[in-house]
């Protein structure tokens, strides 16, 4: 894959549904904040993503073995979704957002908007923490708050729509995080090609 392809992908935009939480972090904070992120000290919630991300790493080895000893892949995949079930265990025993209802946002591996009940004033940085759907792979990120702005409440229960921009992501997060883009896309547009069929 291209740098401009990987860039192209960074931008895909989808409307999606997921749990997440925030919190504002003051200025002064932030960089302890992101030293411990990088230093995966607040591994708890990240567990699960860190998993996916090794997976995706293994990715070209396994399809090496599945062309010449498709019994030890089968084996070596049947061993990946035990470690997955074990990490949403662990997972569902940390946080709340595990049982917390999912929310309608906007989400590409550069930002997320979503809708809240309070402002927030622009240029303010929050603690996301995002569990995406179905995988419920947690991410912990940092962002900037881009816009707060009052929406017609008849669109929404919340009173303002809340735009972000990531200003630190780990790498391997914003990896699993296009992936998941991608793969949402997918599904949309198949959905959409189906139900064109069925009209």
């Amino acid at each position: 894959m291209t740098t401009g392809q990987d860039e192209r992908r960074q931008y895909f935009r989808i409307e999606d549904s997921l749990s997440l939480s925030f919190k504002p972090v003051p200025l002064e904070e932030v960089p302890a904040c992101v030293e411990r992120l990088e230093r995966e000290l607040d591994s708890h919630f990240t567990v699960v993503s860190s998993l996916a991300a090794v997976t995706q790493e293994m990715m070209g080895t396994m399809h090496k073995i599945e062309a010449s000893r498709p019994e030890i892949a089968a084996y070596l995949k049947s061993l990946d979704k035990k470690i997955d079930i074990l990490g949403r265990a662990f997972l569902a025993q940390t946080t709340e957002l595990f049982v917390q209802p999912a929310q309608e946002v906007n989400l590409s591996a550069t930002g997320i908007s979503f809708y809240v009940d309070e402002q927030i004033a622009a240029g303010s940085i929050l603690e996301l923490k995002i569990l995406l759907m179905p995988s419920y792979t947690g991410i912990l990120s940092f962002a900037e708050v881009i816009s707060c702005d009052p929406v017609d409440t008849a669109e929404s229960k919340q009173q303002y729509h809340l735009r972000t921009s990531f200003t630190h992501i780990r790498e391997r997060d914003r990896d699993v995080l296009i992936q998941h883009v991608i793969q949402r896309q997918g599904a949309q547009i198949r959905q959409a090609r189906e139900q064109l069929e069925r009209d």
